[in-house]
């Protein structure tokens, strides 16, 4: 009789999650450019033509690794979002929630915002890019109806907010700043963006 085929540590209805859970440590260890479809099928035992079922190409793969980021990080920071919270304290549970994902994916960090700006961007990328966007323009619009801040374009605030939280999230990313120092600094980091440079 014939030996049994040795059981796959998966079945195939969560090839698609295997595939991404490999990318995402060959992302981690090795950057995107070491990532390949044949790699990966190689690397989770199946054939090099099996990834195809659920990935037409590498920029697919890109793709679904970077909504793969955006969702989780909006679920961070739906998580950590206290509506009616005055504006300093929401803002810095926020702000730690993005950065907290920035301390554990920076690799992937990276990935979601070069994927961000493509011209050619998928449908459900951008809907996610957006949400993650939303949190912070929410709480721009609500601190401004109960006036805490100035007037004027949510979005435009949010944005001069936001580059301040990412560029705090891309010197942890890019080893600049140990994490412990930024997550220590960090409601320092928010009252200063929120209050300026103005002695008080």
């Amino acid at each position: 009789m014939a030996p049994m085929s040795q059981s796959r540590p998966y079945h195939h209805g969560d090839l698609r999650a295997a595939l991404l859970a490999s990318a995402e440590r060959t992302l981690r260890e090795k950057g995107a450019a070491a990532l390949s479809l044949r790699e990966l099928a190689r690397d989770i035992g199946v054939s090099h033509a099996a990834p195809g079922r659920h990935f037409k190409d590498k920029q697919a793969l890109l793709d679904a690794l970077a909504l793969s980021g955006f969702e989780r990080l909006n679920q961070s920071l739906a998580a950590a979002d206290l509506a009616n919270a005055p504006l300093e304290p929401r803002l810095t549970l926020l702000t730690r929630a993005y950065l907290a994902f920035t301390v554990e994916n920076p690799e992937l960090l990276e990935l979601m915002y070069a994927r961000k700006h493509d011209p050619d961007i998928d449908s459900r990328l951008a809907d996610a890019v957006a949400l993650s966007m939303g949190s912070f323009v929410q709480l721009i619009a609500d601190a401004q109806q109960r006036g805490e801040i100035v007037g004027g374009d949510p979005e435009r605030l949010t944005l001069f907010a936001a580059s301040s939280i990412h560029g705090l999230a891309a010197l942890v990313a890019n080893c600049t700043l140990p994490p412990d120092e930024a997550l220590a600094g960090l409601d320092e980091h928010v009252r200063l963006l929120l209050h300026g440079l103005n002695p008080r």
